[in-house]
């Protein structure tokens, strides 16, 4: 009888050294054993070698001059640009001239009734109120020229994002194109690229509506692929089955079946769009987003809030009418003439009230007719000021706050990270996105880490990274926060919306100007500004994520007799995890949307040399920082956001 011999016993690794995370991590130790040495001997320790950066002040330069030299005779300019030019001009104009026409009678009617026929009664009762609150603040004439210039942008960016993701959701290849394109159009701060813009087509409404259109047109093209892309399989076979053609079945099937993601692409088009009309005012986009930067210009929050409500109102109000419209039943979406008709009445409704009030001559809004909040609530920071500013017995004061914040908090942050040699900083980025994501992921995040100190900002780069760190680990713990006590109250939820709401519509400049009468001028205020700008979109995704755990999951924790908070703790954060890590990964990005504009305020790093290139008109300057950004954005993306392989497979 034959014996069988037993295998030989495996060496035990720690459980510890099993899990493929040490794997990575083991292998990129050896391979930093084996490159830093080398680093070391070609490039001494500490801050990036100055022989790696690359001077583009020169090449930047020359195009700047060269564009300021044949601005008014190169072909390209007068035939190419100056018709764009023309066009948007006259689009403006043409609407801003409809709307006085229409008068503010009917430009009430007219959203009110379109907001009843989508959403229903209280939205058009709301609708109404929002428009009478923007002539009651005094705001009629400004609120019009920023919706006529809201009207063109918006169009053409619907127009342009949907042509991009027509192309990349039929063609794999055109979407990998299309997809760093879009990340930096979204991600690349307006200061950056607004001094390009200004540059060719002058300081003014073009420049505006241009600008607005590169930041706005992102949401619609991703998600007009997402939609194109995720259509029912079935559906699409039952059409080729009828014979149709590559048209027939884009027209009949893909876009109707993709309506939903096309009308939240709207929604958040015109979000992005609105978001911009304050920095656009600073090329000459007049309206709303004037009057709330030379409030700023001169700190008065009173007169900075009573333009910045009306921005909030045109943004609540078109979020609502566009989401309602988004959640319509296909079967009501589908029915002949379902479209088209609400707008005749309504079209019909204005032009009749419009004639009314224009033979009753109250085309104009009664100047009696107007409520002055900016001197109550001036009075109101003045006292907040006086009192909270310094000397709060016990606490100290606001100013106190922001100091001292600096110095335990920003300050060493900042000095650690300038101080660690600069291999140190790419490995660490590399383990960082290697352990969350893949080989690529990492490579991606090194790249774009590598890309800043190229560009000779690395100092200003580790500077900004510092304030975003900061700002997001304040974010992430007050957004957990009241997202865990939203997600477990639905009284808390309600409570929340509407505040949520405004923070998230109200233009990033307006918060710039009571955090500086609170903390004062320096990197605290643009912390501050970016901590309430992040917070409603960390509150919101973790309050969705926690409530659409599964219940039975829940139901099975408490028949075994879990807690409330062992419910929380092993139950839902568990299961509420990639919304959670979404939540961290929005939070990076709009904090770092918000700290570069604290240049502005003192936070200096990249957001001072970004807005110094738009006041000097330096194009090396300005769009060298903006690059930079693009660059912190790129990896700080691949650093939170697993990716989509580790996900599935838990890579």
């Amino acid at each position: 009888m034959a014996t069988v011999t037993a295998p030989a016993p495996r060496l035990a690794l720690p459980g510890v050294l099993r899990h493929r995370a040490a794997h990575k991590l083991l292998l990129l130790a050896l391979a930093a054993a084996i490159l830093v040495p080398l680093a070391n001997a070609h490039w001494a320790s500490g801050s990036w070698p100055h022989a790696l950066t690359v001077d583009l002040s020169g090449p930047l330069g020359r195009a700047n001059d060269w564009i300021i030299d044949n601005r008014d005779s190169s072909p390209l300019f007068l035939y190419f640009f100056g018709y764009i030019s023309n066009a948007v001009v006259l689009s403006v104009r043409a609407v801003y001239l409809v709307l006085l026409a229409a008068g503010w009678a009917g430009v009430t009617a007219f959203g009110a009734l379109v907001a009843w026929r989508v959403a229903g009664i209280r939205l058009a009762i709301g609708t109404g109120v929002a428009f009478l609150a923007c002539g009651l603040l005094g705001m009629w004439v400004p609120t019009m020229q920023t919706l006529a210039l809201m009207v063109v942008a918006v169009l053409t960016s619907v127009v342009v994002g949907a042509l991009l993701g027509l192309a990349g959701g039929l063609s794999e290849r055109m979407d990998r194109a299309l997809r760093p394109v879009l990340d930096t159009m979204q991600v690349l701060p307006a200061f950056a690229y607004l001094l390009p813009v200004v540059l060719v087509f002058g300081i003014g409404v073009p420049a505006a509506v241009l600008a607005t259109v590169v930041y706005a047109a992102p949401p619609m093209a991703r998600l007009t692929t997402l939609g194109l892309r995720n259509a029912d399989p079935e559906v699409l076979e039952a059409v080729d089955s009828l014979g149709a053609t590559g048209r027939q079945r884009l027209l009949t099937a893909r876009l109707p079946l993709a309506r939903k993601q096309l009308l939240l692409g709207l929604n958040q088009t015109i979000m992005m769009a609105l978001s911009m009309a304050v920095i656009a005012s600073v090329i000459g986009a007049g309206g709303l987003g004037d009057r709330v930067y030379q409030a700023l210009a001169s700190v008065d929050v009173g007169a900075a809030l009573a333009a910045g409500i009306p921005i909030v109102l045109l943004a609540v109000v078109l979020d609502r009418v566009t989401a309602a419209a988004g959640e319509q039943t296909d079967e009501s979406a589908g029915e002949p003439g379902s479209t088209l008709r609400p707008w005749l009445y309504a079209l019909g409704a204005t032009v009749a009230v419009a004639v009314v009030a224009r033979l009753a001559g109250a085309l104009d809004w009664p100047s009696g007719w107007t409520l002055n909040i900016a001197e109550p609530v001036n009075r109101v920071v003045d006292w907040m000021t006086a009192h909270l500013y310094s000397g709060v017995p016990y606490l100290g004061g606001t100013a106190d706050w922001a100091g001292h914040f600096t110095t335990w908090v920003l300050d060493p942050v900042r000095d650690s990270l300038q101080w660690l040699p600069w291999w140190s900083v790419l490995l660490i980025v590399a383990a960082l996105a290697w352990v969350i994501g893949t080989w690529r992921t990492a490579l991606t995040a090194v790249l774009a880490m590598a890309a800043i100190g190229v560009l000779g900002v690395w100092k200003p780069s580790l500077d900004t990274l510092s304030q975003v760190l900061a700002a997001v680990a304040v974010t992430l713990v007050l957004g957990f926060a009241t997202g865990i006590a939203a997600a477990r109250s639905d009284r808390v939820e309600r409570a929340l919306r509407p505040v949520l709401d405004v923070c998230q519509t109200m233009p990033q400049f307006v918060y710039l100007i009571p955090v500086v009468a609170l903390f004062g001028v320096g990197r605290a205020p643009a912390v501050a500004a970016a901590v309430v700008y992040a917070l409603p979109a960390v509150v919101r995704i973790t309050t969705q994520g926690l409530r659409q755990v599964d219940p039975a999951a829940l139901e099975s924790a408490r028949s075994l007799g879990a807690t409330s908070a062992q419910q929380l703790r092993q139950i839902q954060l568990p299961l509420a995890r990639p919304a959670l890590l979404l939540a961290v990964n929005q939070g990076v990005v709009l904090v770092l949307a918000v700290v570069i504009i604290g240049g502005l305020v003192g936070g200096g790093a990249l957001g001072y040399d970004a807005v110094f290139g738009l006041a000097q008109g330096d194009l090396a300057t300005g769009l060298v920082a903006g690059a930079a950004i693009v660059c912190l954005g790129l990896m700080l993306d691949r650093v939170t956001q697993p990716t989509e392989r580790r996900t599935k497979k838990g890579a």
